[in-house]
């Protein structure tokens, strides 16, 4: 090899300084272009720093609740043994207050009860009912301490600002310190934030009732989209003639798959909703509305693992003389299944974030009790967040950053769950 080549009808000499000069522009050409992807990974890492630290940041104080050590007399003239549910069991509350402040003058003492949450009472009821023999006695409970208390125990309000400008009146900071001084004050982790549902007390709200929402919507998802997707997927991918007519369908399910969500939920809105009479809020129109939205993503990914699967498996099945069909059940979608099983948790952990079609179909309602089944009235987790979020109580703030963390924290395992499908059962060819 020499330093001069022939290129068309003129030499070219590989050593000249304008072959030099032509070699260091692409040298630098090839270091911009990876300086630039580096830092746009670097800026998409950084903006997702941000979103998860702002999120942490704002969230984090939901996850701890604060409560009010109380020492409650149950008692048997107020609340009869026979039937505990019917009790007057704000008259106990106003005496547990009473009994904790026994030189306060009425106003204090008005104060004093918006200290605790607004149904303490039923709380106190649930456990007297829970446990009839307490009746006489004294019983010490936990119970939560109002939104503005909570607020001011976690330091979102500041004791210097004139009390015009205080949620917390002077009578209320007075009352709050003697109970911190009696160690009556506890802050602990928040279990209610998992364990109840929707409330209009943000110190009783909680994603329960939200989360087995979006379970039984997420179950009609799959059971709709997995078999129908895969069958149209198999159809058009081993046995669908090669025409313009399945171009045209293929042509649409590619399209499908780039409609916002919104058109799939204005669309269940008018044929669920509007033309069948389905119930409304329900998961089960929920589900049907997502599975509608999963379906062109599902036969999408499923025709990508079928083909992915090398066509001397087909031809081998078939020379051993196995049918068109048993090829394709026994040999080609075994094969694919792995793809098909990543696609599908891929699919659903979508379709788990999507609000728009939901808000749609009412799963935005305001529900106190987790669902039943699949007919019962119920939120999704990213509505909850949509109620949380419209709210105007302090409170409420906190939560809905944590709702949304929850529902980040829900969206990453089943990324890894499809990570380890797709690691566990893929096959190299």
């Amino acid at each position: 090899m020499t330093d001069t080549a022939q290129i068309g009808s003129s030499p070219v000499d590989w050593t000249s300084s304008e072959a030099d000069a032509r070699r260091r522009r692409r040298r630098a050409s090839e270091s911009r272009l990876r300086l630039y992807g580096v830092i746009a990974i670097g800026t998409a890492l950084g903006l997702l720093a941000i979103l998860i630290g702002s999120l942490v940041l704002s969230g984090y104080k939901a996850f701890t609740q604060t409560d009010v050590v109380v020492d409650v007399y149950i008692d048997p003239e107020i609340v009869n043994a026979e039937d505990p549910a019917r009790g007057n069991y704000r008259a106990i509350v106003n005496q547990t207050m009473e009994g904790l402040f026994p030189d306060a003058s009425p106003a204090e003492l008005r104060v004093a009860r918006d200290v605790l949450t607004s149904n303490a009472h039923f709380m106190i009821r649930d456990y007297v009912v829970a446990n009839p023999g307490s009746i006489g006695e004294t019983v010490r409970l936990e119970i939560p301490a109002s939104d503005p208390y909570d607020q001011l125990a976690k330091g979102e309000i500041d004791r210097d600002l004139p009390e015009s400008r205080r949620r917390v009146n002077d009578i209320g900071l007075a009352l709050y310190d003697r109970l911190d001084e009696q160690g009556r004050i506890e802050t602990e982790f928040n279990t209610a934030l998992f364990t109840n549902a929707d409330s209009r007390f943000p110190e009783l709200a909680g994603l329960s009732g939200a989360v087995v929402g979006s379970f039984f919507a997420l179950l009609v998802c799959f059971l709709l989209s997995f078999p129908i997707g895969i069958a149209a997927a198999v159809y058009l991918e081993e046995f669908a003639p090669k025409n313009k007519w399945t171009d045209i369908i293929e042509v649409n399910i590619n399209n499908l798959a780039a409609v916002p969500s919104i058109v799939f939920g204005l669309l269940g809105l008018a044929v669920f909703l509007g033309w069948f009479g389905m119930p409304r809020s329900a998961p089960l129109v929920g589900g049907m509305v997502l599975a509608l939205m999963t379906l062109p993503t599902m036969i999408i990914v499923t025709r990508a693992s079928l083909k992915a699967v090398p066509p001397s498996i087909r031809e081998a099945a078939l020379g051993v003389g196995a049918s068109k069909h048993e090829v394709v059940l026994h040999h080609v979608l075994p094969l694919a299944l792995p793809g098909i099983l990543t696609g599908t948790i891929i699919g659903l952990a979508q379709a788990l974030g999507e609000t728009a079609p939901l808000l749609l179909i009412g799963m935005n309602a305001f529900i106190t009790s987790p669902p039943g089944g699949l007919l019962d009235p119920a939120t999704a987790l990213p509505t909850q967040i949509f109620i949380w979020a419209d709210s105007p109580e302090r409170g409420f703030v906190a939560r809905t950053s944590a709702g949304i963390l929850v529902l980040l924290g829900f969206l990453i395992l089943m990324n890894l769950i499809a990570i380890l499908l797709r690691n566990r059962l893929e096959r190299k060819w």
